[in-house]
């Protein structure tokens, strides 16, 4: 099978959106008028984002959900991909179950493939993904202010504790291992709360590379410290149950969580627990936003707490 015919029969799909799509030099995108164009782009490694052994329709299905996760933090609607991809060698099983994940996804959010690449090569995957978003209503880094609250979607931490596990420093039952190694190889990209929250957000950023170092995006960016109620970050009950040490890597530093944090003034926590249940998301607000270029840790009684945590880099 050669290159187009591997695009034609496994990406082919008739433009919906777009003026024109898949097979031509350049995907052209009709915007609306008064919405401004979000664009991200993450790129995927085998062996540094994901094990040999995922399941291609898993893969495909977090190829594309840690992009949208990009929009939803942007508050934006989206729009259209793209889809690079290099491959070892023409593997039709793993395309189709790669493709059946990657478009069943799709197809949740209303976002449409317009073109990309295909070679040989070692397995790695890029998408770019494109979104509309109102100019004023944009969630930016940048917004947060003293005596906002802090929130965050989901739960943290089970991808990471998955990972141990793989690792083998961690060990689970079969059926708790399984719920965590889904966070790992299936995040839900949280797309409906992030337009709920436009007009309520402040900043807004994508967890992905851990609570402790994304939180420390929004603190540069916006100029502010944040205290941290550590007993608050919501965890799952496999989570919980494992030791202290493991369950502050896994909820600060962990990494591939894929929930959303944000902040909010403290008059709208009404609203925002609103606009969470018309997502149909659980959020929780884990602590504040404060004027000193400081990040905090307290427990539940307000306690200090000696934490020392920082986000996934990969070249540190």
């Amino acid at each position: 099978m050669g290159e187009f015919e591997l695009i034609e029969k496994y990406f082919g799909r008739a433009p919906r959106r777009a003026a024109v799509g898949v097979g031509d030099d350049c995907a052209l995108l009709d915007v609306e008028p008064g919405m401004r164009l979000a664009v991200s782009s993450d790129l995927l490694v085998e062996g540094r984002h994901f094990l040999s052994t995922v399941a291609p329709e898993r893969l495909g299905h977090k190829a594309l959900a840690v992009n949208l996760s990009d929009l939803a933090a942007c508050g934006a609607e989206p729009l259209a991909f793209t889809l690079a991809i290099s491959m070892p060698r023409v593997d039709e099983s793993f395309l189709a179950g790669f493709s059946r994940g990657l478009f069943a996804l799709a197809e949740r959010h209303g976002i449409e493939l317009v073109g990309g690449d295909t070679t040989a090569g070692p397995l790695s995957i890029c998408i770019t993904v494109f979104g509309q978003v109102p100019p004023e209503q944009a969630l930016l880094r940048s917004g947060a202010r003293p005596g906002h609250d802090l929130w965050v979607s989901g739960r943290l931490g089970d991808a990471r504790l998955a990972l141990e596990v793989f690792r083998g420093t961690a060990t689970l039952p079969g059926s708790a291992f399984e719920e965590v190694r889904r966070s790992m190889e299936c995040p839900e990209p949280r797309v409906p709360l992030g337009i709920a929250l436009r007009g309520l957000a402040t900043s807004a950023i994508d967890l992905s590379d851990g609570l402790a170092g994304d939180l420390g995006h929004v603190m540069r960016l916006s100029g502010v410290g944040a205290t941290v109620d550590y007993d608050a970050i919501p965890r799952s009950t496999v989570l919980a149950m494992q030791s202290a040490e493991l369950q502050r890597e896994c909820l600060l530093a962990g990494g591939d969580d894929y929930e959303l944090l944000f902040t909010a003034p403290p008059s709208r926590r009404d609203a925002v627990l609103a606009a969470a249940a018309e997502a149909q998301v659980a959020v929780t607000c884990i602590g504040g936003i404060d004027a000193e270029d400081e990040l905090r840790f307290v427990d539940g009684q307000g306690r200090p707490m000696d934490v020392a945590a920082r986000g996934f880099d990969h070249f540190a």
